[in-house]
C-alpha cells in the first residue's frame, strides 16, 4: 500500500475540485501548467482559491506537458498539468512521449464530461482512459469523490517511481460538494527493488578477467556524484563509459566528470561497440539505431556482445555504481578534476560550429542547456570544460520539446540561466511556447539555428535508399517559401529578439542577451 493511514474524525464540507488542490498541495505539487476549458472550469476555480499554487498558462497543450517535462528534470519532483477532455490530452501527447522516455515524473489532471452527461455522445467525448494510457504509468478515472486524496496520493507515488500518472476528473466529480476528513491521505515513494548481488558480481569478474567492457548510463547515474565513480571505475580498470544516446538531464562542465554520449547510428555508436565483450546497462536501454534501414539490423552491439542488465530506471543508480566500484577495489577520488576553458571562435560568416563554441566559451555558471538543435548539433562536443551546467535534449524524438521544456526548467530554477539550442523547424511545433516565455518573464535566451528547412530529412531519404528528391520531396523539406522570420514571430509573441549572419553579430547578441534577465530570442542564419 503507497499511503499512510490518516488519523482523524474532524470532517469539512468541499467540492471536489478543492479538495483536489488540498491534496496535491499536500505533496508539494505546487506548479500547475495549464491549458483548460469549459469541463475544467472548477478546478480552475478552486486553483483560484489557492494562492501556494502557481498557474502558467499554455497556449497549446504539447506546450503544457513538455514544460511539465523541463520542470520535473531539474526540480526531480512532478508538477500538475490541466488539459481539456481527450482532445486536449492528445495534443499533449508528444511531449509526454519525451518525458515518459526521459523518466520525468509527471501528474495530470484530464477534465471529462459529468458522469450523466457521457451517454449522450456529444462532440468532445472520447475514450480518455485509452489516450492515456501509452504515455502513462498509471491512470485512473476518479469515480469516488470521498477518496480523491488517496487517488492523488497513489498518483503521486507512481509518478515518483518515476513515471507519468494520469488522473481523469469527470466534471460533477469537480463541482459537487463533499464531507471529507480535514486530514489527507499521503503518498509514500514505491520501495526501488533490491539490485542483485550475483550480478554484480558477474560484471566485477568480467573487469577483473580483461574483458572489454563498456558501461552504459542514463538518468540518475548522470548526476555529478555518479559520474565521478563511473569516472573513477573507469580510470582505475580501462573500462569504456558513455551515456546513452538521450538523456534527461547530465551534470557536466569544468571540475566535472566528462563522459560521451553513445550515438545512436550505425556510423557513430556501432564503431564504439565494435569488439565489446560486455555492455553493461544501468538505468540504459540497450543501444539500437534510431531507425530501421534497408539491409541493416537494428540493434548497435555486435551479436556476439553480452548485454548486462546491472540496474533499471527504477533502481538506485548511484548505489549500483558505488557497488561495482567496491565489487573491483575502486576508491573514488573526491579532488576536482583539471579541466581548460573553451575557445572563442575567431569573425566571419556565422555557422552551426561557430554558434555551439561561441555558447559552450560564454556559458554563465550552473546555467542549464536545452538542447532541440537536431542537425545544428556540436554544442556538446565543445561544452565538456564549460563552466558547470546542466544539459537536458530531447529524449523520445518526438520534435518540439525544446521550448516548451526550457519554460519548465526556468520555473524550476528561477535564479539560473536557460538557453534552449533549437531547430527552427521543430520550433514551428510549440512556438507558442515564447508566449509563456515573455507571460511568466522566464530567464531564458532561445537561439533558433535557422537554416530554413527539416534538415536532418535531407539526409536521412539518403540513408533509407529513397530516390533523390525531387519539386515534392524538396517543397516538403524546405521552410521557405516563405521564409520563416523568428523575429517578427518571437515579437508577435512578446519576446525581444535579434537576426544575426556574423560570429561578430552573434557575439554582441550573446553578451547582451546573457547580460540581462527575462526572455530573449537570438535568429541565427546559419
Amino acid at each position: 500500500m503507497v499511503i499512510a493511514a490518516v488519523s482523524t474524525s474532524a470532517t469539512q464540507s468541499m467540492t471536489g475540485a478543492d479538495r483536489l488542490c488540498d491534496a496535491l498541495l499536500a505533496h508539494d505539487v505546487d506548479v500547475c501548467f495549464a491549458n483548460p476549458g469549459t469541463s475544467e472550469m472548477h478546478f480552475v476555480a478552486a486553483l483560484d482559491r489557492q494562492p501556494r499554487m502557481r498557474c502558467i498558462l499554455g497556449l497549446f497543450e504539447g506546450v503544457v506537458t513538455g514544460a511539465a517535462d523541463g520542470y520535473a528534470r531539474m526540480s526531480d519532483r512532478p508538477a500538475a498539468t490541466l488539459l481539456h477532455l481527450g482532445p486536449g490530452l492528445a495534443n499533449g501527447l508528444a511531449n509526454m512521449h519525451n518525458a515518459r522516455r526521459a523518466h520525468s515524473p509527471m501528474i495530470n489532471i484530464v477534465g471529462d464530461h459529468a458522469v450523466e452527461h457521457l451517454p449522450l455522445d456529444s462532440p468532445l467525448t472520447s475514450d480518455i482512459d485509452s489516450l492515456a494510457r501509452p504515455m502513462s504509468r498509471w491512470v485512473r478515472r476518479i469515480a469516488d469523490p470521498t477518496r480523491i486524496d488517496h487517488d492523488v496520493a497513489e498518483a503521486w507515488a507512481q509518478s515518483m517511481a518515476p513515471g507519468i500518472s494520469t488522473l481523469i476528473l469527470p466534471a460533477d466529480m469537480a463541482w459537487n460538494e463533499h464531507v471529507y476528513r480535514e486530514d489527507l491521505a499521503r503518498g509514500e515513494r514505491l520501495p526501488q527493488a533490491p539490485l542483485e548481488q550475483a550480478t554484480v558480481a558477474r560484471v566485477g569478474a568480467a573487469i577483473r578477467g580483461g574483458r572489454k567492457v563498456v558501461l552504459l548510463l542514463t538518468g540518475a547515474a548522470l548526476r555529478e556524484g555518479a559520474l565521478r565513480i563511473a569516472d573513477g571505475i573507469r580510470r582505475a580498470t580501462g573500462v569504456e563509459i558513455y551515456a546513452q544516446g538521450s538523456n534527461g538531464r547530465i551534470e557536466r562542465g569544468r571540475g566535472r566528470a566528462p563522459i560521451a554520449k553513445l550515438p545512436m547510428t550505425h556510423e557513430g555508436g556501432g564503431p564504439l561497440l565494435r569488439g565489446v565483450d560486455m555492455l553493461v546497462l544501468i538505468g540504459a536501454k540497450e543501444p539500437v539505431s534510431f531507425f530501421a534501414y534497408p539491409n541493416r539490423q537494428g540493434r548497435l552491439a555486435p551479436p556476439s556482445c553480452e548485454i548486462v542488465r546491472l540496474a533499471g530506471p527504477d533502481q538506485d543508480l548511484p548505489h549500483a555504481l558505488a557497488w561495482l566500484a567496491d565489487e573491483v577495489g575502486v576508491k573514488i577520488d573526491a579532488s576536482p578534476m583539471a579541466t581548460s576553458a573553451p575557445e572563442n571562435p575567431s569573425n566571419g560568416a556565422l555557422t552551426v560550429d561557430a554558434v555551439n563554441r561561441l555558447v559552450a566559451a560564454r556559458l554563465p555558471e550552473q546555467a542549464i542547456i536545452c538542447d532541440e538543435a537536431l542537425t545544428s548539433s556540436g554544442f556538446f562536443d565543445y561544452s565538456y570544460d564549460a563552466p558547470p551546467h546542466d544539459y537536458l535534449q530531447i529524449t523520445g524524438g518526438a520534435i518540439g520539446i525544446g521550448i516548451p521544456m526550457a519554460a519548465g526548467a526556468a520555473v524550476a530554477c528561477p535564479d539560473r540561466k536557460v538557453i534552449n539550442l533549437q531547430a527552427d523547424g521543430s520550433g514551428m511545433y510549440t512556438v507558442q511556447g515564447l508566449w509563456t516565455h515573455a507571460r511568466e518573464n522566464l530567464d531564458v535566451v532561445t537561439i533558433v539555428f535557422s537554416n530554413r528547412s527539416y534538415a536532418t530529412l535531407w539526409g536521412e531519404m539518403s540513408k533509407v535508399g529513397a530516390q533523390t528528391p525531387g519539386r515534392n520531396a524538396q517543397r516538403m523539406l524546405q521552410l521557405d517559401q516563405p521564409e520563416l522570420d523568428w523575429t517578427k514571430l518571437a515579437g508577435g509573441l512578446g519576446v525581444e529578439s535579434s537576426r544575426v549572419s556574423t560570429v561578430s553579430e552573434f557575439s554582441r547578441a550573446l553578451d547582451a542577451a546573457l547580460g540581462r534577465r527575462g526572455p530573449y530570442l537570438i535568429e541565427a542564419i546559419v
